[in-house]
């Protein structure tokens, strides 16, 4: 046992309590005794000191799955720490019921799910760290994912955007619309994020409204005063912080994640008023973005949602974190720059001309996930494998190699 007082716990359980039976009676017997909630924190905080030291982006803790051990993601792939010890059930309860606040916990057994952010300062730092945390059910017991939340934000130089992008993404020179970062889970999406809000609050005097679930990065205001708005803790969901954002005389909106048509709608609306709005999707290119917003409306809404968004789109970068060739990850991106070709071909239904647009847009600053690849292959920065492998369409990218 890892922590030294289950075994006096389980005592007070029976075997025929599971599920969330066992949680809650787990949770009341944690509550009555502050000496386990004590021991029950600094293990909590050794687990993540120990993700943090291993560099590891993700850690994975409970459920059948894991087989009593502790999991990480370094650089890409995720593997058991064999030099940890095994870990029983109850103990990854009693330690993921004492990082949630009574509300979270709440939270979790009515919806099986709960979304949080930590933050703990480790010894000799002067800075508190930050981790993502997802706790869910898993076949009757208690999982969770928890992410490290990078304590500096890159500049946005070192994304490699080209100029003209650069330049949209900036207040300074682009006052409205909407700009999409798009990828899947664990693409960077929120770092990209971050690096367009730093450069933002230290090139320009303006307000910026974060709204996040959870809010991960805590930027200082610089230039720009900035406020983050955590869904839950401070605003009840995206739409309502959207639409509050707008009483509290923004110049720009992030919103963390549009996960459903009333947000989607919220966002466009709210961008069509005239603010510059960022976001992310979990589609993985500028085409299936533009799918994925206007298939999210039933068919009697959809022209109208598609003639809105030509109106205000004006940028969507889509990334994937993926291998180079010393074991470590890379970003690669595809960017649309919308313009007057791009906006006719949303509206008239030819959305799948834009991949031509992009293919032919060097100059404007767009390339295509393949031409991003193709890229970095010929730099000798990743490996044959990985181009194809990681390529949206694997036909095409074979047909750019024979070229």
């Amino acid at each position: 046992m890892n922590l030294s007082f289950i075994e006096e716990l389980q005592v007070n359980l029976s075997d025929f309590i599971t599920g969330l039976n066992r949680f809650q009676r787990i949770d009341k017997l944690l509550y009555e005794n502050v000496n386990w909630r004590k021991e029950t924190h600094e293990h909590f905080r050794y687990l993540l000191s120990y993700m943090k030291k291993k560099n590891a982006s993700d850690m994975d803790v409970g459920g059948p799955g894991t087989n009593g051990k502790i999991w990480l993601r370094i650089y890409g792939n995720k593997t058991p720490c064999d030099d940890m010890p095994l870990y029983h059930d109850d103990e990854i309860i009693v330690l993921l019921l004492n990082a949630l606040n009574e509300t979270q916990k709440k939270i979790l057994f009515e919806k099986k799910n709960i979304d949080f952010s930590v933050e703990l300062l480790f010894d000799g730092e002067e800075r508190a760290n930050r981790f993502r945390g997802d706790v869910y059910f898993d076949r009757n017991c208690i999982a969770a994912n928890f992410r490290k939340i990078d304590q500096k934000v890159r500049n946005i130089k070192r994304l490699s955007f080209p100029d003209n992008i650069t330049k949209r993404l900036n207040l300074y020179y682009e006052k409205s619309g909407l700009y999409l970062i798009t990828g899947i889970s664990g693409s960077g999406k929120s770092a990209t994020l971050d690096s367009i809000v730093d450069m933002n609050n230290r090139t320009n005097k303006a307000h910026i409204v974060i709204i996040g679930d959870p809010i991960e990065f805590i930027h200082e205001s610089v230039k720009c005063i900035i406020r983050h708005r955590n869904v839950g803790d401070d605003v009840l969901s995206f739409r309502e912080g959207t639409i509050q954002a707008l009483r509290q005389d923004p110049d720009i909106i992030i919103v963390g994640e549009m996960r459903d048509p009333e947000t989607i709608d919220t966002v466009i609306e709210v961008t069509d008023s005239g603010h510059k709005v960022y976001t992310t999707l979990h589609t993985s290119s500028a085409i299936d973005s533009i799918h994925r917003i206007i298939g999210e409306f039933q068919p009697t809404e959809q022209d109208r949602i598609r003639m809105r968004l030509a109106d205000v789109l004006k940028v969507c970068i889509s990334q994937k974190l993926i291998p180079d060739n010393k074991g470590k990850l890379i970003l690669s991106k595809e960017i649309l720059s919308v313009d007057s070709s791009v906006k006719a071909a949303i509206r008239n239904k030819n959305i799948g001309e834009i991949y031509q647009m992009m293919v032919e847009g060097k100059r404007k600053g767009m390339m295509t996930l393949e031409q991003d690849l193709l890229n970095l292959y010929k730099k000798n920065v990743i490996s044959r494998d990985t181009l194809l492998n990681y390529s949206n369409n694997r036909k095409i990218m074979s047909q750019m190699l024979q070229i």
